[in-house]
């Protein structure tokens, strides 16, 4: 989820003037998740005084993609901007944030949380439109106005089901999209990352990795995952129940099929040839989690499994995927800022180790102990992961300079 490109230099993001986004955001990202995720859970299991706008599963869910994971697309995707102009976003961000996790059905909550991902969505899309030559490159810009969309349609969604009431209410179906909109920005940046950085290890070791972006199975993958969110949106919006299913089917058959295509494209990078990459195992372990969720989250909506098992695919997909991919990506960014090689520091490693606790944790929750004793131990283990990528972002300092060699 950083520089698509397999050049051999890292483009510093400081520019005379101006402040990189992911300077600030990533910070901000990283303490955001290491407080939200146990303060929900812990309101949830009724442990503290419930927080209003963590204490229900959509609140939960809102925080984990609106809150965290769009401050991360944030501090990716905007490059430098000026003092006032960052500034600006942080504090609609910030603002969005207080307002939802207090008074989450208050008009200045959905105001914010309209706003920030109206403000984000502008700024990024132009942008992004205008450089994208390749169809499959303007998959970029287009999911992520996609995701903008579905984090304004959750606060207009949730005004108008539950005017004035503390606990956000919005259906399923919007989650799914919304989950559905990452799963397809961590499958295309993912993969922008992760090969180049492969191919650039084996032609270290003396070998030639062919098998690099794939486009076939890159372009394979953003026409299913369209498929499908598009098809969970219909069935979102549609009151006939035949089509209900029939869209739900479709859905869960193309997410199944993008989670078999990341698993093939993930083979063929032949990883397990490697030598001394623990932080590019690190982010094949986040791509790995993607197409097991997708493939479990489309197993499940094709078969019209209950939703306790809808919902431990998507904590596959959050957790194990989002988790892992966002956190390597804000230290790998970091360590490249501060020149130094992305495998010079051992956190990440430890942190991916905790996440993938967490989502066993998660997933198997109630089936082999206690629920709430799981629940809390995976809370912990994603607090303590994002607790250690915030000691390395805070204790790394970027380098000044108009680019940083890229020991990746």
């Amino acid at each position: 989820m950083t520089q698509p490109a397999g050049s051999r230099k890292f483009v510093d993001l400081g520019v005379p003037n101006r402040v990189a986004g992911n300077a600030v955001f990533f910070p901000l990202a990283a303490t955001y998740a290491m407080l939200v995720v146990p303060a929900s859970v812990l309101s949830m299991l009724g442990l503290i005084p419930p927080v209003a706008g963590l204490a229900s599963p959509a609140g939960h869910a809102h925080e984990l993609l609106f809150g965290f994971a769009l401050a991360v697309v944030a501090g990716n995707q905007l490059g430098p901007r000026t003092r006032m102009n960052l500034a600006t976003l942080v504090a609609t961000w910030l603002m969005a944030r207080v307002a939802f996790l207090g008074w989450p059905g208050s008009a200045v909550a959905i105001a914010a949380n309209i706003a920030f991902p109206g403000v984000l969505g502008y700024a990024l899309a132009p942008r992004l439109l205008a450089s994208a030559k390749k169809w499959r490159n303007q998959s970029l810009p287009l999911t992520l106005i996609g995701l903008c969309a579905s984090a304004v349609a959750f606060a207009v969604v949730s005004a108008m089901a539950a005017p004035g009431q503390g606990a956000p209410v919005v259906p399923d179906r919007l989650i799914d999209v919304a989950v559905a909109l990452f799963a397809l920005l961590l499958l295309f940046m993912g993969g922008r990352v992760i090969a180049p950085a492969v191919a650039g290890q084996f032609y270290r070791q003396g070998q030639v990795l062919d098998a690099r972006v794939q486009p076939r199975i890159e372009g394979a993958l953003v026409i299913t995952m369209a498929v499908g969110v598009l098809s969970l949106v219909i069935a979102g919006v549609t009151s006939d129940s035949g089509a209900v299913r029939v869209a739900t089917l479709t859905a869960g058959l193309a997410l199944a099929v993008a989670g078999v295509l990341a698993a093939l494209r993930m083979i063929r990078w032949r990883l397990w040839a490697m030598r001394g990459r623990p932080d590019l195992l690190c982010q094949a372990a986040g791509y790995a989690w993607l197409a097991l969720g997708l493939l479990a989250l489309g197993a499940g909506l094709a078969l019209d499994a209950p939703p306790a098992e809808r919902t431990r695919a998507i904590h596959v997909i959050t957790i194990g995927s989002l988790g892992t991919l966002t956190l390597n990506v804000m230290a790998m960014t970091r360590l490249l800022r501060a020149r130094r090689p992305v495998w010079s520091s051992a956190l990440p490693v430890y942190g991916t180790g905790l996440l993938a606790l967490a989502t066993l944790l998660r997933v198997f929750a109630g089936s082999v102990a206690d629920t709430r004793a799981m629940l809390l131990a995976a809370a912990a283990c994603w607090s303590l992961a994002y607790l250690l990528l915030l000691v390395l972002l805070l204790t790394v300092v970027p380098k000044p300079g108009p680019g940083a060699t890229e020991a990746h």
